[in-house]
C-alpha cells in the first residue's frame, strides 16, 4: 500500500477520534464528573474526569503526524537508493532528499497537479512512479525533455542531431556489493550543460531508433548506462508520474560489508552531498 495513503489514513484517524471526543465525549465525562462531585465521590469523579488513553494517545500524535504529512507530501520526501543504476552518481544504500515542489503542487495520494512551478530540465536527478507500476519509484536522469529527438548509439547519446560530449574515461571496478559485476569505464559527459559521470561497459547496447519524445512525457536514462532498466526499454515517464527533483544526499550506508557494526558502515563523506 501506497505510503503516503499509509499517513492519511492514520492523520483521519486520530484527527477523528480526538475531535469527536472534544466535541461530544469530553462533555459527557465533565458532567458526569460535575454529579460525582457533588456527591462527594471526588475520586472517582476524577477518574471519569481522565481522557481514555487511545484518545490521549490521539491527540498527542496527530498534530505530529499532521506536520510529517504536510512536509512530506509538499515539500520535501525522503528516498533510499535500492540499485546501482545510478553509478557512479548515487550508491545503493544512499539516502536522499527529493524536493516535492519543483515540478509543481500534487495533491497526496491521487497525485493530480493543482500549481504548477516548472518542468523537469535534461540533466536533472528526478524520482518519478515506475509507469508500468505506479506503486514503484524509480530514480533516473532526465535525458529527453518534450519534443526532443534522442538517439544512443556506440555507448553515445545525441540530442537533437548533437553528440553529448563525453571525456575522461578511466576504468572502474563494480564493488561487492552493487548489482552489477567486473570492470567499467568512468566517463564524464556533458548533458546539455550539466556534467556528471556514467559508467559504460563492453555490453553490446539494445538496438534503438532515434526517438522523439511526446509533448507531457520524458526520457529518462540511468548513469550506469549498461545495467539501468530506464525509457530505453520501457518508454517515456508522463508528468503526471512525476515526484520530484533529487537535491541532496542526507545519508549513506555502506552495503558492500553487512559484518561490521552499524556505526562502522556509515560513509561519512557522502552524507550532506548535493545531486549533480
Amino acid at each position: 500500500m501506497d505510503f503516503a495513503l499509509i499517513m492519511l489514513l492514520i492523520l483521519v484517524g486520530t484527527g477523528a477520534i480526538w475531535g469527536l471526543d472534544r466535541l461530544l465525549l469530553s462533555e459527557n465525562r465533565e458532567r458526569k464528573a460535575k454529579e460525582l462531585s457533588q456527591v462527594g465521590k471526588d475520586k472517582e469523579a476524577a477518574r471519569v474526569r481522565q481522557e481514555p488513553a487511545y484518545v490521549e494517545y490521539a491527540r498527542a500524535f496527530f498534530p505530529v503526524i499532521l506536520i510529517v504529512f504536510l512536509i512530506r507530501s509538499f515539500l520535501v520526501e525522503p528516498f533510499r537508493i535500492p540499485s546501482g543504476s545510478m553509478l557512479p552518481s548515487l550508491y545503493i544504500g544512499d539516502f536522499i532528499l527529493v524536493n516535492k515542489f519543483t515540478y509543481g503542487v500534487r495533491l497526496p495520494v491521487i497525485n493530480n497537479k493543482i500549481m504548477d512551478f516548472s518542468h523537469p530540465k535534461r540533466g536533472e536527478v528526478m524520482v518519478f512512479r515506475f509507469p508500468g507500476n505506479p506503486s514503484i519509484n524509480y530514480i533516473k536522469r532526465v535525458v529527453g525533455i518534450p519534443g526532443d529527438h534522442i538517439l544512443y548509439k556506440d555507448k553515445k547519446l545525441y540530442i537533437n542531431g548533437a553528440p553529448m560530449d563525453q571525456s575522461d574515461g578511466r576504468p572502474y571496478f563494480f564493488a561487492s556489493g552493487s548489482d552489477a559485476q567486473g570492470e567499467a569505464l568512468r566517463i564524464k559527459e556533458n548533458l546539455d550543460g550539466v556534467t556528471h559521470d556514467i559508467l559504460t561497459t563492453n555490453r553490446s547496447d539494445m538496438p534503438l531508433p532515434e526517438i522523439v519524445v511526446p509533448e507531457g512525457q520524458y526520457f529518462v536514462m540511468g548513469d550506469n548506462r549498461d545495467h539501468s532498466n530506464d525509457s530505453r526499454y520501457w518508454g517515456f515517464v508522463p508528468d503526471q508520474n512525476l515526484v520530484g527533483k533529487a537535491f541532496l544526499i542526507w545519508f549513506s550506508w555502506d552495503m558492500t560489508d553487512q559484518s561490521r557494526m552499524f556505526w562502522q558502515r556509515i560513509v561519512w563523506d557522502r552524507i550532506g552531498h548535493s545531486i549533480n
